[in-house]
């Protein structure tokens, strides 16, 4: 497992303290992400009694749950890699991601400067 980590363009350390407490994080957001899919499948259920269920309303629970998925496959990765001792290294150019940026966003697999490259592609 990671206990330091050199992050940033700043030599700034991701320290055993931080680690810790992005785990802590993920895994607050795994809970969450999973419990947050169990009720939709169980309001979708009762969605499915409902024979006027507004579409909209289906649609937008459908959407939510999506993206409950993707967040909660995010948290996994994230906490995997800090499992196998890759965490806080870019996906893309294999620099160290950012110390700020990972306190914000902790399952983040991108530096800032890539992130903004994949997004000005899209």
């Amino acid at each position: 497992m990671v206990t330091h980590q050199t992050i940033g363009e700043h030599d700034e350390i991701l320290n055993a303290e931080d680690l810790a407490a992005l785990r802590e994080n993920l895994h607050e957001q795994l809970l969450f992400r999973r419990e947050q899919l169990r009720q939709f499948a169980t309001a979708r259920r009762a969605d499915d009694r409902r024979v006027r269920e507004d579409a909209a309303q289906v649609e937008v629970g459908v959407k939510l749950a999506a993206s409950a998925r993707m967040v909660l496959a995010d948290v996994e990765e994230a906490l995997s890699r800090m499992d196998s001792g890759t965490y806080g290294v870019c996906h893309l150019c294999r620099r160290p991601v950012e110390r700020h940026r990972l306190l914000i966003v902790p399952q983040a697999r991108y530096c800032g400067r890539c992130q903004q490259v994949r997004e000005a592609g899209r």
